[in-house]
């Protein structure tokens, strides 16, 4: 394999990829245990991740930690002894937040990704369960910023609250798909660019670097797609990177099938922006769905429950979270599927073990050339 390494703390794996958390139901189980085994890191997705728990509309909080804890553990029976590593993504603006947090650390996952607002007090919820079990918890903490600025307000909050720094900083830019940490006019300007971002963050984090004594590893993500861009952004002071959309189209992904066909229909042009009811702006795939939302045309709204903290049922014209469901399901006329701004790019749908593999290929021949 020619990819270096990646180091967090006290962890090393041979992958510095990891595979992006894509909600709702995209990422869980079968991909995050995948791409452990193959010795990057598999995401489930925290968002709504009891969707498919019987009681979900009247017991949300307790389903979706329910469903979590058992994606958890499914995950890893699948990946015993895996080279990787099991990690979740839990989005800040969750109502349940602070629940499935508990809940990933009751199980002893491997690591937490938190972003979609800032997660300032993430560190707490790691001490306070490990004085519950009353011994050490080795979960890693990494926030997921769109700025330098954003990495040193964690950093020292963390620092002075909590004694505590980021095991790593994942850095999203503008590429990404699903909701972004842009204002809508700054997601073409080129000082937003994910090459402009990387460097930044990279020198915001040195100081505390220096002062602790260890590395804040910064992983990239947002319009990653091949070996030889993986490159490139490593030269810039990444020590790897967060990929979604390449991961959307393998065997192993737990979307269905016709969600997977809407990756490999996606054009040049179907790459869109949308306004979001979680108060964002968002990538996806252009549908009828999204294209009737944009005109104007309100769908009856049928909230689940309120599941986002900036999302008042009362006013959004659909529910995000039924569209993103009815997706997942491959209903896509109820719905619409978030993707990086490189969907066209996607040809066809290969096993975990395939991708990686071609993404090694692609890394050794830019290496080659350089």
């Amino acid at each position: 394999m020619p990819f270096p390494s990646l180091t967090i703390g006290d962890k090393t794996i041979p992958l510095p990829i990891i595979q992006g958390g894509m909600g709702i139901g995209v990422s869980m189980n079968s991909l995050a245990a995948a791409v452990a085994n193959e010795g990057g890191i598999g995401v489930i997705a925290g968002a709504l991740i009891g969707f498919m728990e019987k009681d979900i509309a009247q017991h949300p909080a307790e389903a979706d930690s329910r469903a979590l804890a058992a994606q958890i553990r499914q995950a890893r029976e699948k990946s015993q002894d895996a080279p990787g590593l099991l990690g979740v993504n839990i989005m800040v603006a969750l109502v349940n937040f602070a629940a499935l947090v508990r809940t990933a650390l009751s199980e002893k996952i491997d690591v937490i990704f938190s972003g979609a607002g800032l997660p300032l007090d993430l560190p707490g919820y790691l001490k306070e369960a490990a004085e519950k079990a009353q011994e050490e918890i080795h979960t890693k903490l990494a926030p997921i910023v769109s700025s330098a600025r954003a990495a040193t307000l964690i950093a020292k909050k963390w620092l002075n609250s909590h004694d505590y720094l980021p095991d790593m900083v994942v850095v999203e830019g503008p590429k990404a798909g699903g909701h972004l940490g842009f204002k809508r006019s700054e997601l073409d300007a080129a000082d937003q660019r994910l090459e402009v971002l990387v460097p930044q963050v990279v020198e915001a984090l040195k100081p505390f670097e220096d002062k602790s004594g260890r590395a804040i590893p910064v992983l990239a993500g947002g319009g990653v797609y091949t070996g030889e861009e993986i490159r490139k952004i490593m030269e810039l002071g990444a020590a790897g990177v967060q990929m979604g959309t390449r991961f959307v189209t393998t065997w192993e992904c737990d979307a269905s099938l016709a969600f997977k066909k809407a990756y490999l229909a996606a054009g040049e042009d179907d790459s869109m922006i949308i306004h979001s009811p979680v108060g964002l702006p968002g990538r996806a795939i252009r549908s009828q769905f999204l294209e009737d939302m944009e005109n104007g045309l309100k769908k009856p709204p049928h909230c689940i429950y309120h599941c986002i903290k900036t999302c008042d049922p009362k006013t959004t014209p659909y529910c995000i979270s039924l569209a993103l469901v009815n997706a997942q399901k491959g209903l896509l006329d109820r719905g619409f599927a978030f993707a990086g701004a490189n969907v066209a790019k996607v040809c066809d749908i290969v096993s975990v073990k395939k991708l990686i593999e071609t993404l090694a290929e692609e890394y050794e021949a830019a290496l080659a050339i350089a």
